[in-house]
C-alpha cells in the first residue's frame, strides 16, 4: 500500500495507521508519503529478536528505558515516521511510556532489507535525534554503526563477527558480541 493522494502529517498518520484495516500492517511516513514495508525474511525478522532479546536482559532489570520492535513507530519530522526493526529510548529522555513515540529513538537498530536504502533511513534517524543507527546485514554477518559526524557526514564503521559492538553513551556498559547477533 502506498497512499499518494495527498501528503499527510504524522498526526493523520497516525489515525490512519490506528484503523482495524491497518491492524498487523507496517506502514511508515515518508516524507509525507505512507508507505507499506514488506514483510521481513525469516532470517532478517530472527536476527531482529535476537538483538531485541539482548536490549531486554540489559535494560530491563536496569530500568533504563523501552526496547521496542518493529512495529514501534516514532515520529521523525512533522511529515516523517519510522518503525525500525529495534528501538531503544531512555527513560532519562522519556519517563513515562507514552500514548506515541513523538520524538526519535536513541538507538535504531535497522535489519537491512534486498533494495532498502538504509543511508537515507540512517540520515533521518541521526536529523531527528537518533544517536546511533546498527545496520545489520545478517547474510553477511556484519553491523555498521551509523552516526553524524561533522557538517552533517554520516559515519559508519563496521563490526565483523569477532567484533564487540557496545552501546556508548546511550546504554553505557552494554557490549555484544556480533557473532551472538546471527543465528547458527
Amino acid at each position: 500500500m502506498v497512499a499518494r493522494d495527498k501528503l499527510y502529517t504524522f498526526e493523520e498518520f497516525w489515525e490512519i495507521a490506528q484503523l482495524p484495516e491497518n491492524e498487523g500492517r507496517r506502514l511508515e511516513l515518508e516524507d509525507g508519503v505512507i508507505v507499506e514495508m514488506a514483510s521481513s525474511t525469516p532470517l532478517n525478522t530472527v536476527t531482529a529478536m535476537r538483538i531485541g532479546y539482548f536490549f531486554n536482559a540489559f535494560v530491563i532489570p536496569r530500568d533504563l528505558g523501552y526496547v521496542t520492535g518493529a512495529d514501534g513507530g516514532f515520529k521523525l519530522a512533522p511529515k516523517g515516521a519510522r518503525q525500525p526493526d529495534i528501538g531503544f529510548i531512555s527513560k532519562r529522555r522519556l519517563p513515562n511510556l507514552p500514548k506515541t513515540f513523538e520524538l526519535a529513538p536513541d538507538l535504531a537498530v535497522e535489519v537491512v532489507s534486498e533494495d532498502e536504502d538504509i543511508f537515507k533511513k540512517a540520515r533521518e534517524y541521526l536529523n531527528a535525534g537518533t544517536r546511533f543507527v546498527w545496520a545489520v546485514y545478517a547474510e553477511e554477518h556484519l553491523v555498521y554503526v551509523m552516526t553524524m559526524g561533522e557538517k552533517g557526514a554520516i559515519m559508519s564503521l563496521p563490526f565483523g563477527e569477532e567484533d564487540i559492538l557496545d552501546g556508548g553513551e546511550v546504554l553505557p556498559g552494554f557490549t555484544l558480541k556480533v557473532r551472538d547477533i546471527f543465528p547458527e
